[in-house]
């Protein structure tokens, strides 16, 4: 079992610690453990309660009014909420919920609806990604474990999975060269990348995670594609992402290179003009409407 600070709480439910600790004492609605050393602390339980009780607070439930509700009550509740709102911070406070319960069913219920009543693509992008932006941070500060991440992570891949092989194969566009650096294995963006190329009917050449350098080396020099995309979240570090896309860019000089992820995002990095940084996963709809509008002009 996971145990959380007051700090923690306030990171995964939005509310202010300073309003937590009223509503201990005015209501009893937490009941904080403590440590040998006296410090307090929470456990998973007290999570999902507090995570149940804002999405209630956020949607008009009065604080004394979820107080004197019993668990299975206001689960019930919460669970109403999410099937008929269509609210995205709902949706993401839902799907955290989900995610500390490591609930399969209803992640994958809270999914479903929002494809059916938004789209996959809009479900992706309002959704999913704002929620794994969340949960990342909160796994880098610790407020997470990795087993967490990782069940949400997979799920989503799964979905993206059965997406792409959905997809209809036009293939009238540009060819993208997808891959993962060596080390690398947070797929999540480069297959809703997949996704979006596709979709706009260019060819992907899809290579996935920890991609060798030499296996890169053969596919390129195969398929001669026009773009290369990668992303990189965890590798390599930081301090040698830019040394890294350098090196790439120079070893592909006439081919154009877009570049996005953890480590790349917002970073004031001196590249060769054959990289594009995409700073937001908006920034690949964008690039490829821009790729639309070019072809339609000639």
């Amino acid at each position: 079992m996971s145990t959380y600070s007051i700090k923690d709480l306030e990171q995964l439910s939005g509310i202010k610690a300073h309003t937590l600790r009223i509503w201990e004492q005015r209501y009893n609605l937490l009941c904080p453990k403590r440590t040998d050393t006296n410090i307090r602390f929470y456990d998973d339980h007290d999570l999902k309660l507090i995570l149940n009780v804002a999405l209630l607070n956020d949607n008009g439930f009065k604080i004394s009014k979820i107080a004197s509700m019993e668990m299975p009550e206001i689960r019930e509740e919460v669970m109403r909420l999410t099937e008929r709102s269509l609210t995205y911070d709902d949706q993401i406070h839902s799907l955290t919920i989900s995610m500390i319960e490591m609930d399969e069913e209803r992640f994958d219920k809270i999914l479903s609806t929002n494809i059916i009543k938004i789209g996959f693509e809009h479900t992706m992008l309002k959704v999913i990604f704002p929620f794994m932006s969340k949960i990342g941070v909160l796994w880098q500060t610790g407020a997470i474990n990795p087993a967490q991440e990782h069940f949400i992570s997979n799920l989503v891949r799964q979905k993206l999975i059965v997406a792409i092989d959905g997809q209809m194969h036009t293939h009238t566009g540009k060819k993208f060269l997808l891959f993962l650096p060596e080390g690398e294995l947070h797929e999540v963006s480069l297959l809703f990348s997949s996704f979006l190329i596709k979709n706009k009917g260019h060819k992907v050449i899809y290579l996935g995670q920890n991609t060798p350098n030499e296996d890169l080396n053969q596919v390129f020099e195969i398929h001669q594609p026009d773009y290369l995309m990668t992303v990189i979240t965890t590798s390599p570090a930081a301090e040698f992402a830019e040394a890294y896309l350098t090196e790439l860019a120079n070893r592909f000089s006439n081919t154009e290179l877009l570049v996005t992820g953890y480590q790349v995002i917002g970073q004031d990095f001196n590249l060769p003009l054959n990289v594009k940084q995409l700073n937001f996963i908006k920034d690949i709809k964008d690039f490829l409407e821009e790729l639309d509008a070019v072809a339609m002009e000639k």
